[in-house]
């Protein structure tokens, strides 16, 4: 499963559909900042049984934190991901460095 906007608005509780094109945005850009933070090189990674979950989870949180957590740009604003995101990057570079450590023992 991939995240959803009517999973992100279910999780925001949101009914309106005033905010969509905001939403979506913000769930494509936490999925490229998920990947960007883990890895892109395997497509199929964020596919798998033990990766899914985590990885949609970690896309509606940092999602709902950049909608709920929304300011002017400004050099001095800086919003940190939330220690939850944190926990699931790490699992998933984890997860991410033992599967393509063997995938590169298979090809070698």
């Amino acid at each position: 499963m991939t995240a959803t906007l009517d999973d992100l608005k279910n999780s925001l509780r949101l009914d309106s559909e005033a905010d969509d094109k905001l939403l979506t945005g913000f769930l494509s850009a936490a999925q490229s900042w998920i990947k960007n933070a883990v890895g892109t090189d395997d497509v199929e990674f964020y596919a798998r049984p033990n990766v899914s979950d985590l990885y949609d989870t970690a896309t509606l949180a940092i999602a709902s934190a950049y909608y709920e957590r929304r300011s002017a740009a400004t050099p001095s604003v800086s919003n940190q991901v939330n220690l939850v995101s944190n926990s699931i990057i790490g699992q998933l570079r984890g997860e991410y460095s033992r599967v393509q450590r063997e995938k590169s023992e298979q090809d070698g």
